[in-house]
């Protein structure tokens, strides 16, 4: 009787881990435009503004000819790549690297009650970029590829919350 149960006490805590982490993995994408709602204000670090001054906003415009449909080319330089046609008609692609590439998809942690919260953000999807995050893209199988320093691109792209 007492195995019988741990073993059901196993299983569903099986069940509820597996569901919690579900969770992250079904988000939708939102769009850059969403994001915008909130990280434009300079109250909170513009980081719209900064996102858009940098290569990544313009990943899809760096593509020249063929390059365009590649896929090999297109999972790095668009955020949607590979997603169902339904997002990639209401999400342009021609965002390039945007938020969600690096911060995961945000249907799950977009809300103000969520993202001041930042422990609660990451259950919720959202992802703290690292250099293994980055050099899913920034690796030697690009044929642009001159090499990849974390630490000094990580400053080009760097946009933070200001200190409250």
């Amino acid at each position: 009787m007492k195995i019988m149960v741990i073993r059901s006490f196993l299983i569903a805590c099986f069940f509820i881990f597996i569901g919690a982490n579900g969770l992250t993995a079904q988000n939708d994408y939102i769009g850059a435009a969403k994001c915008k709602m909130c990280h434009n204000k300079p109250s909170t670090g513009a980081q719209y503004s900064q996102w858009q001054e940098t290569k990544h906003a313009s990943a899809m415009e760096s593509l020249k000819g063929d390059e365009k449909n590649d896929p090999k080319c297109l999972k790095c330089h668009s955020t949607y790549y590979g997603d169902d046609e339904m997002l990639m008609a209401t999400i342009k692609p021609e965002e390039g690297v945007s938020c969600e590439s690096c911060h995961g998809a945000g249907s799950g942690y977009k809300s103000n009650s969520v993202m001041k919260d930042q422990a609660k953000s990451i259950e919720r999807g959202l992802i703290i970029p690292d250099e293994t995050l980055c050099k899913k893209c920034h690796n030697e199988e690009s044929p642009h590829y001159k090499g990849f320093n974390y630490e000094e691109y990580l400053k080009k792209i760097s946009h933070p919350i200001p200190a409250s």
